[in-house]
């Protein structure tokens, strides 16, 4: 009761409401601050592993090739993806034929990746099959090819559009090497939301990458896809005993493994930072509670005297302190999930008030803002905000509970 009287008090009653205003606000933006952060975090590294692991192999295979001038292609592609397949955590291995050529159409040029796969083995590509924004009919797949929607914008086409794949590695004739050149139909058109798959992909039925690129009976790579692939290690352990000899595995953490320890370097680095900010926040209950403890001396010698003991002073400041850490806390958790679950409509906000071009998906690789909240990283800005603010209390309030009830009472 009697630290709820000295939180409310008016500054004219000896009270700092002020500073207590300023330590409660303080200390709700940094608590929002850092949740948003972590959820921005979270989602960041949700999405890229989402987009990866959804549209890509998790583990590919290569043929070692029997010396260091041999093409490194697969001629038994068929009984080595249904081995590994039989692979303990496997759900699928698939052979690919993968190319790089230059796609026209409407008289526009893109650089683009094919990618030749069965239609069965098309429908397993998930971000592919169920992407952010679709057109066309992929079932329609072994008609046509399939682009993604960063291709499709660059050249100007949709699906029912013919475009044309130009491979530099074409005929072979008495004066050279002349450029292959195909037209196909597009069927489908997907956007995944990663923008280096958007702009770069196209999948092509394999029998006819085989003889676009000049691969009859041959493969360049398998495709396998894991049943739980962040546990990479044992799946490419029980790849490799079914893989057969000469073989080299590439997995998704060998092309994306860099990118993310630096994100994850890079978050740890943050959290520093915004606990730092937290911390700071916090400090003003120390200087509120200080500036309290001075302008209720003689409050203090007064319960003293009538009998209250250092342990109910050292309580009723502590509460004081705490009380203002705890409903900051609460605020700033409301406000960091709010901003969070919303955080699309206020990023268009600021991206009209900027005038656009505020988010640039060629550098940052996905379509917007990603933010997911997860309980770990709730729990861990209201365990850090509640551990400041509890501690940084304690010293004020020791500082008013020794006080001599003698001294506060001596000019009175």
């Amino acid at each position: 009761m009697i630290a709820w009287r000295y939180i409310r008090a008016k500054r004219a009653e000896g009270g700092v409401s002020v500073m207590t205003w300023i330590s409660l606000i303080g200390i709700t933006l940094a608590v929002a601050a850092l949740i948003i952060t972590l959820a921005v975090r979270s989602g960041f590294r949700y999405e890229f592993v989402d987009t990866i692991l959804g549209a890509n192999a998790h583990i590919t295979v290569y043929d070692a090739g029997a010396n260091a001038g041999s093409a490194r292609v697969i001629s038994d592609y068929d009984a080595r993806a249904k081995a590994i397949s039989t692979a303990d955590g496997v759900v699928r291995a698939a052979p690919l034929v993968k190319g790089q050529v230059m796609a026209t159409g409407r008289g526009r040029n893109a650089g683009v990746e094919v990618f030749g796969i069965r239609a069965s083995d098309f429908e397993g590509i998930r971000r592919v099959i169920e992407p952010q924004e679709a057109y066309g009919d992929w079932s329609r797949f072994d008609e046509g090819i399939a682009i993604g929607s960063g291709v499709a914008r660059e050249l100007g086409v949709g699906p029912g559009d013919k475009i044309r794949l130009i491979s530099p590695n074409g005929t072979k004739t008495p004066f050279g090497t002349s450029p292959r050149v195909a037209a196909f139909e597009v069927v489908y058109v997907f956007r995944v939301g990663r923008y280096d798959i958007d702009r770069t992909r196209v999948y092509m039925p394999f029998e006819k990458a085989q003889d676009y690129f000049n691969r009859e009976g041959l493969a360049d790579e398998i495709e396998v896809i894991l049943d739980d692939p962040e546990n990479i290690a044992k799946g490419e352990i029980e790849v490799m005993k079914v893989a057969g000899n000469n073989v080299l595995l590439w997995t998704w953490r060998d092309s994306s493994g860099a990118f993310l320890q630096a994100l994850e370097m890079e978050d740890n680095v943050m959290f520093l930072i915004l606990g730092i900010l937290v911390l700071i926040a916090s400090m003003n209950i120390v200087s509120g509670l200080i500036m309290l403890v001075k302008n209720k001396g003689r409050d203090i010698g007064i319960l003293r005297t009538m009998g209250l003991s250092e342990g109910s002073v050292l309580r009723v400041f502590f509460i004081c302190g705490a009380g203002i850490g705890v409903i900051g806390t609460i605020a700033g958790l409301i406000l960091g999930c709010l901003f969070a679950i919303y955080i699309d409509q206020i990023f268009d906000v600021v991206n009209y008030i900027a005038g656009g071009g505020v988010w640039d998906p060629s550098v940052r690789m996905i379509s917007k803002l990603p933010a997911r909240l997860e309980m770990g990283d709730v729990m861990s800005a209201i365990s850090l905000s509640l551990f400041l603010s509890f501690v940084v209390t304690i010293f004020p309030a020791r500082r008013a509970a020794r006080m001599n009830p003698v001294e506060a009472l001596r000019y009175e």
